[in-house]
C-alpha cells in the first residue's frame, strides 16, 4: 500500500475518534474498539424508565455502546397504519414501548448467543455473522463488530430476545405451553409462540410499533406528527447510496494495484455500520455520527430488513390497540389478538424496512415484506423493544 493510502486511512481513524455512540461510550486509538466505563450510566433516553442491568450477564461496555433506548408513544397515540402504500389500511392505537434506536449489532448478538449457550442452554438455528460479508459464527472483529448481525432467521431473533431477558434478569416475553422458548430450531414451538406484552423482557416489535417508530415526528401531537407512509425514514443505506459511497471512495484514495489491500468493503459494498446512514464520514463512521429519523431512530430505511412479530396478512380494521393492560386482556378474544398483532397462525412473519440489497429495495416506512420464519439471508436483522410501564 503507498504512502499516500496509508496516511488516508490514519487520517480516517482519526477522524472517527472524536464522535461517540453515546455519553457513556468511547473509542481507542484505532477507531474501531469498544472502551468499556468504570461506572454505569444511563442514556438521556434510557432515563425515562428503561435501564439495561450492568451487572448482569452482558460486559456493560457492549450494552453502553449498543443500545440506545427511545421511549415512545408516552401517551397513547394512533396513527393510520400502511398509509400512503397498502391498498387496505388501518388505524392503530399504540401504547407505550421502548426501542433501540440501533439495529441489533453482531457483537452484541454474540456475546449474548454464545453465553446463553454456554450458561443456559438455549439453541439457535444459525449462529448468525457481521454484516453482509462476515464469516458465520466467528468472533466479532475489531474492524466489524459495528456491523448489523444478519443470515438470522425470525425464529433465533426471537429466541435471542428470550435469552438476553435472562442474563439481564428480565422476564421472558416468549413462551410455548407455557415453557420459555430456547431452542430457535424447535419450528413448530417457536412458530407457535405466544408474548407475553406485559413482561419486562425484549422483545421484536410488533408492526404497529415498528411503523409508528418509523413515521413518528416526536415533540408533535394530532394528524401531522407522522412523516408519509411512502417515504424514507430518514437517511437510508440503500443499494444506490452504498455504491455510490464505495465508488467515491475508491476513485479517491485506492488505485488499483492496491486493491489486494484494501478494506473488503471497499471492494464489495454490503452493510454499513449501524446508525451511519447520513454521515459526513460513510459507512465506515462510528454507529450514531448518521441522521437519525423524526423518533429518533437510525437505519429505519435500509441496511438491513428488520423483523416483527406479526404474521403477515392485509389489515384488520375491527380493532385497534391499546395499552399494556389493555391489550393483554384484549389477548383472549381472537379478533382483537389478529388486529392488534395480525393472525394468531400463518405462513410468513412481517419484515420491515428494506435493505442494501435489491433484493429487498423498498425502503418506505410503510413498505411491508414477507419471509418464512425459517430463511436466512445476509440482508436480515432486527432491532429489539419492550414494553413501558
Amino acid at each position: 500500500m503507498s504512502s499516500v493510502v496509508k496516511g488516508f486511512f490514519v487520517l480516517f481513524a482519526a477522524l472517527l475518534v472524536p464522535f461517540a455512540v453515546t455519553a457513556q461510550s468511547g473509542i481507542s486509538d484505532s477507531g474501531l474498539r469498544l472502551r468499556a466505563e468504570k461506572k454505569s450510566v444511563q442514556s438521556e433516553d434510557m432515563q425515562t424508565g428503561m435501564t439495561v442491568d450492568t451487572a448482569a450477564g452482558v460486559p456493560a461496555h457492549l450494552k453502553n455502546e449498543m443500545i440506545g433506548f427511545v421511549k415512545l408513544a408516552e401517551k397513547e397515540d394512533s396513527f393510520v397504519i400502511g398509509e400512503g402504500v397498502e391498498s387496505v389500511t388501518a388505524e392503530r392505537t399504540v401504547g407505550p414501548f421502548f426501542i433501540n434506536k440501533y439495529e441489533t449489532t453482531y457483537a452484541l448478538w454474540y456475546e449474548v448467543r454464545v453465553r446463553s449457550e454456554a450458561g443456559l442452554g438455549y439453541v439457535f438455528q444459525n449462529p448468525g455473522q457481521e454484516g453482509s460479508s462476515g464469516r458465520r459464527g466467528q468472533a466479532p472483529s475489531n474492524d466489524n463488530m459495528y456491523q448489523p448481525v444478519t443470515n438470522i432467521s425470525w425464529r433465533d431473533a426471537l429466541v435471542w430476545c428470550n435469552a438476553f431477558s435472562e442474563l439481564e434478569n428480565r422476564t421472558p416475553c416468549y413462551t410455548y405451553r407455557g415453557g420459555v422458548l430456547r431452542d430457535a430450531s424447535n419450528a413448530a414451538a417457536v412458530d407457535l409462540a405466544e408474548c407475553d406484552w406485559t413482561a419486562d423482557g425484549f422483545r421484536l416489535p410488533s408492526e404497529a410499533e415498528w411503523e409508528y417508530g418509523a413515521r413518528k415526528i416526536r415533540g408533535k401531537s394530532g394528524s401531522k406528527s407522522f412523516t408519509a407512509g411512502n417515504a424514507l425514514s430518514g437517511a437510508a443505506w440503500d443499494a444506490e447510496h452504498i455504491e455510490n459511497a464505495v465508488k467515491s471512495s475508491r476513485e479517491l484514495n485506492v488505485s488499483r494495484d492496491e486493491d489486494a489491500s484494501i478494506p473488503l468493503f471497499f471492494l464489495y459494498p454490503g452493510t454499513a455500520f449501524v446508525g451511519t446512514a447520513g454521515s459526513l464520514l460513510g459507512p465506515l463512521s462510528l454507529p450514531g455520527s448518521g441522521k437519525p429519523n423524526a423518533s429518533g431512530l437510525y437505519d429505519m430505511s435500509g441496511n438491513v430488513l428488520e423483523f416483527c412479530w406479526d404474521w403477515f396478512a392485509r389489515y384488520d380494521k375491527a380493532v385497534t390497540e391499546g395499552t399494556a393492560d389493555k391489550r393483554a386482556a384484549a389477548d383472549n378474544t381472537e379478533n382483537v389478538s389478529k388486529a392488534v398483532y395480525g393472525p394468531r397462525y400463518g405462513t410468513d412473519r412481517v419484515c420491515r424496512g428494506g435493505s442494501w440489497s435489491p433484493y429487498a429495495a423498498f425502503l418506505f416506512s410503510a413498505d411491508r415484506y414477507a419471509y418464512n420464519p425459517g430463511e436466512a439471508y445476509n440482508y436480515m436483522g432486527f432491532r429489539f423493544a419492550a414494553t413501558a410501564r
